[in-house]
């Protein structure tokens, strides 16, 4: 079993800049991929950002490409997801994911565990 907790989601103006955070416990950390993923209301959860087990391969959602970053540090069983630039359609409930798995996974169904959410709000 692998426990997630968000953090750092809040509100911000557009342009702004916001970073997740994503502590996990109950396992070897280092043995899992890492995911971020987001739903707005209304909306289907959306994947946004991929870690690997490793930190060497990551991926994006083309709708955040070259404003946000994934990262984790696995000496601190955590993953973070800086995202700068914000927009209005960035607005949503923000959930890490976790997943013992090798390659790259960018759906929903594919991860095991998740976090309870954090809200990002983007003013306009």
């Amino acid at each position: 079993q692998v426990q997630l907790v968000e953090s750092g989601g809040g509100l911000v103006q557009a342009g702004g800049s916001l970073r997740l955070s994503c502590a996990a416990s109950g396992r070897t950390f280092s043995n899992y991929a890492m995911g971020w993923f987001r739903q707005a209301p209304g909306k289907e959860r959306e994947f946004v950002a991929f870690n690997s087990w490793s930190g060497t391969s990551t991926y994006y959602a083309d709708s955040v490409k070259g404003r946000f970053t994934i990262s984790r540090d696995n000496a601190k069983n955590s993953v973070f997801l800086q995202m700068n630039s914000l927009k209005p359609e960035d607005t949503a409930v923000y959930y890490c994911a976790a997943k013992r798995a090798i390659g790259v996974l960018t759906t929903a169904s594919a991860y095991d565990y998740w976090g309870q959410g954090t809200q990002v709000t983007v003013s306009s």
